[in-house]
């Protein structure tokens, strides 16, 4: 599925914010409105910031498994292009408590219930619509780092060595559409993220460790994006409570992707990491700086 159109295309005088939990869908929506755009936001109850309130011309909430709801809120607001920020568990938007008509049968339809395969689905059924699925990230752009060392802690040899394990291991992953985080210490790989997330993966990573005779310290993090990764949906995101798990877990070393992964409220994450003795590194596609 080619992205290209959706980088390039200029965003719309509205625009439509389906917004999960976290930081990231208050990023978008407030980015938005400073260049002209009234945001217009279908959240999910119990899950999308209150704080939303303040910064989007509407807010309406709805439950998970809602498809037709959500279109019809968009079209009768003159909404044409939709963004996604913000956690969502991709096997819950058509699940939910009570799915509604609309999403039982796209449901029914999947081939499988990866990322992937559930998000190609809401953008083909946004389309029915007249509404086009385009990138959240399109305002964001000087949050996404750079390949290099973005902070002054700096790994060792033996954990630049981890580094490149859990680099091909999380590829791996991230391409087989399970996961994007592995974690590894004294080149073993000791934790894969599958549908906990990426926190409850570090935190499991740093048991793991404890409970061995591989020292925490020695605890190195990789999250990365898939190779072909549309940039629309499931962006690879790390924030406060990526930097409060690898704390917990006495994480040594946070790898990710550049170019590809967000880094929420980059300059104070970058500091807090250097201050607990955390080393950050960007790497290009291919592992390398």
């Amino acid at each position: 599925m080619s992205n290209t159109s959706q980088e390039n295309s200029p965003a719309p005088a509205r625009l439509g914010l389906i917004a999960g939990g976290g930081e990231f869908p208050l990023l978008v929506a407030k980015e938005a409105a400073l260049r002209g755009h009234e945001v217009f936001v279908a959240g999910l109850k119990g899950v999308t910031s209150p704080e939303l309130e303040k910064l989007a011309a509407k807010v309406r909430l709805f439950r998970l498994g809602q498809i037709s709801a959500p279109i019809d809120f968009f079209r009768e607001n003159g909404v044409t292009q939709v963004a996604l920020a913000g956690l969502i568990k991709h096997n819950s938007i058509f699940g939910g408590i009570m799915p509604d008509l609309r999403a039982g049968i796209i449901m029914a339809r999947l081939k499988d219930m990866r990322a992937q395969t559930i998000f190609a689905a809401l953008v083909e059924e946004f389309a029915r619509d007249g509404l086009e699925i385009v990138n959240s990230a399109q305002y964001l752009g000087h949050l996404f780092p750079k390949a290099g060392h973005l902070t002054k802690t700096r790994p060792d040899a033996d954990q630049m060595k981890s580094v490149a394990l859990g680099w091909k291991a999380a590829k791996t992953l991230a391409d087989l559409d399970i996961g994007l985080c592995a974690c590894v210490a004294s080149r073993m790989v000791l934790a894969l993220e599958g549908a906990e997330g990426t926190d409850a993966c570090i935190r499991r990573a740093g048991e793991l460790c404890r409970q061995s005779d591989r020292k925490a310290s020695g605890l190195v993090v990789v999250k990365v994006a898939r190779s072909r990764q549309d940039m629309r949906f499931d962006l690879p995101v790390i924030g406060t409570g990526t930097l409060a798990s690898l704390k917990e877990a006495g994480a040594a070393v946070l790898t990710i992707e550049a170019g590809k992964t967000l880094i929420l409220d980059k300059e104070n994450f970058l500091s807090a990491a250097d201050k607990a003795g955390i080393a950050v590194l960007a790497l290009n596609a291919d592992g390398q700086m």
